[in-house]
């Protein structure tokens, strides 16, 4: 029992559409704007207060005005009354292509190294804007459900969102969440030792190894509530043990990011950028190596269906940017589709109907 629903008016712009997603500490949901079309919003479960609520999103908000491209913007923030008392909520941009979480379900057992090289370019980049202010902002939950995959007009834009809820979040709430945030965090961290931006370095390895590998780092086979401190003391694998298309330069990287001690990781997101930046300029002089060991499975009913939908609305008048919302959806669902139909989704985003 969600505590809005679908028609449920949140302000005299703002009416939900449907529900996207649910954890422990909060609902997020699609709401129409009036004026301004989709946007996704977050309600909190136990925040009641509009001043609670803003307080939670000092960081975020600060962040947003950046206008950092892999940073999600956020819009507003806000109390709505539901049928379990008053609750605050923030809105930001929607991303139709969903999380992280999508993409790795649609290309199980593993991601392609270099759409997941890409991914961890882009989300080092947007961290790396927070760990430069003065003092450094610390994400603290950068995990597959708080990296969001989208397309423009230039290709795959990746925004980090929900800076700075981690900390004031309710610890057991946090670590309730199914394979969530407990399963990123860093040594130090599961220690209470403290965050740092090394651990925001960490979550980032972590999500790179678990998409190249279909492993968790340092997964001794047991639930995530009970990981013992001792499987840190094992040797870790690099991600081509599991993956031969990983290349040495990523492996040593992502290995950086898994060093349990923490003083010997990239000491922010900066350095995990210049790292990835640099390889990334290594590859591009080398001669194209052979295909992905990737296999493209047939898309599921509900992709063909988003795929069939926006073909069929792209040329009605004033539909582009719905059909390309659902499109967005269908590539990240199907690698099948992605390979098909991702060219045409980018000129869609520039305006352009093929």
């Amino acid at each position: 029992m969600t505590l809005l629903n679908s028609g449920d008016r949140v302000s005299d712009t703002l009416v939900i559409d449907r529900l996207l997603g649910e954890g422990a500490f909060a609902e997020v949901h699609r709401v129409q704007h009036e004026y301004l079309g989709w946007q996704a919003m977050k309600l909190f479960k136990r925040v009641a207060s509009k001043e609670e609520t803003k307080a939670m999103l000092g960081e975020a908000r600060l962040l947003s005005t950046l206008g950092h491209p892999n940073i999600v913007r956020l819009f507003e923030a806000s109390t709505v009354q539901t049928p379990e008392g008053l609750r605050g909520f923030f809105t930001m941009e929607y991303v139709a292509g969903g999380s992280l979480e999508r993409l790795a379900a649609a290309h199980r057992p593993s991601v392609p190294t270099d759409l997941v090289a890409e991914v961890m370019l882009q989300i080092a980049s947007g961290l790396a804007v927070a760990h430069d202010q003065d003092p450094p902002i610390v994400h603290r939950d950068v995990s597959l459900a708080n990296v969001l995959v989208g397309y423009d007009g230039s290709g795959m834009r990746i925004r980090v969102s929900d800076f700075g809820l981690a900390k004031r979040a309710d610890p057991f709430t946090r670590l309730a969440s199914a394979q969530g945030t407990y399963a990123f965090m860093a040594p130090e961290v599961l220690r209470n030792q403290g965050y740092s931006c090394a651990s925001d370095v960490w979550s980032v390895g972590t999500i790179a190894y678990l998409l190249l590998t279909n492993h968790f780092p340092f997964d001794d086979g047991a639930q995530f509530s009970s990981y013992s401190f001792a499987r840190f003391a094992k040797p870790l694998l690099p991600p081509s043990s599991y993956n031969e298309t990983v290349d040495r330069e990523l492996d040593k990287i992502i290995m950086a990011t898994l060093e349990v001690d923490r003083n010997n990781r990239p000491a922010t997101a900066r350095e995990l950028y210049d790292a990835l930046r640099a390889r990334k300029e290594t590859v591009a002089r080398e001669p194209i190596q052979a295909a992905q060991n990737s296999v493209a499975r047939p898309p599921t009913e509900r992709a063909k269906k988003l795929a069939e939908e926006a073909l069929s609305l792209r040329y009605v008048p004033g539909q582009l940017n719905r059909a390309a919302d659902l499109m967005e959806e269908a590539v990240n669902l199907s690698p099948h589709l992605r390979e098909q139909h991702l060219p045409k989704l980018l000129l869609w985003r520039r305006g352009v109907i093929m």
